[in-house]
């Protein structure tokens, strides 16, 4: 636990940083647990070329929603720091699909689209990193982050099948590798939701960079 507290001592002083480059909005608390899904029906652009809405990619047993980027080192890593969280994302969309959930990265980024979190360079960390056939939507003007509340970079809200949230927070305990994993809150969270059991925590503390909103 101390070696954790350390890395992400480490990791806060990199993002403290590169947060304070771009200045935000004030930010609303982020929706509650048994909250409908807002702005679902709010068409996004994809890598592709495609817009999708929230409504659009749902599963039967849900959706996964991720606020992602590429250029925080909670996300894509920083020397000496770990791998970054998005070396978990092809896993997750293949534990996603296995439980009939949907899954669906979304960039909020605003401020950082001419470097950095364009859809151009969305396409590129996407190949990089593997992300195969998973959705990875610009939010444009921020909207969807605003519209829930999101913090950071990554920051995780999943829904059950009638898009009421069941989920929200981190991934799980660290971000240096998932053989440093002890705690496998969202997994652990999706095993549960698709059995229809109780889900335990269902709120975890979300970790990382602020989303970088104009204004």
């Amino acid at each position: 636990m101390k070696k954790i507290a350390l890395f992400f001592g480490g990791l806060l002083l990199i993002a403290a940083t590169w947060s304070f480059t771009i200045s935000n909005k004030d930010v609303k608390e982020s929706i509650t647990i048994g909250a409908e899904a807002p702005q679902a029906n709010l068409k996004m652009s994809h890598t592709d070329g495609k817009s999708y809405s929230l409504t659009d990619l749902k599963k039967p047993n849900g959706l996964l929603v991720i606020f992602t980027c590429n250029t925080c080192p909670f996300v894509v890593g920083a020397e000496g720091y770990g791998v970054g969280w998005d070396g978990r994302y092809a896993a997750l969309k293949k534990k996603a699909d296995e439980l009939n959930i949907g899954f669906v990265l979304v960039n909020s980024n605003e401020a950082k689209r001419e470097k950095g979190d364009n859809l151009n360079d969305m396409k590129e960390r996407a190949s990089k990193m593997g992300y195969g056939d998973a959705i990875y939507l610009l939010d444009k003007n921020s909207e969807l982050a605003d519209a829930f509340g999101a913090r950071t970079t990554p920051h995780v809200f999943m829904f059950d099948k009638n898009m009421k949230l069941n989920y929200k927070g981190s991934i799980d305990d660290s971000n240096e590798g998932p053989e440093k994993v002890k705690e496998h809150w969202l997994e652990e969270a999706m095993k549960n939701a698709a059995a229809g059991k109780k889900i335990s925590p269902n709120e975890t503390k979300p970790v990382g960079c602020s989303i970088k909103r104009v204004g």
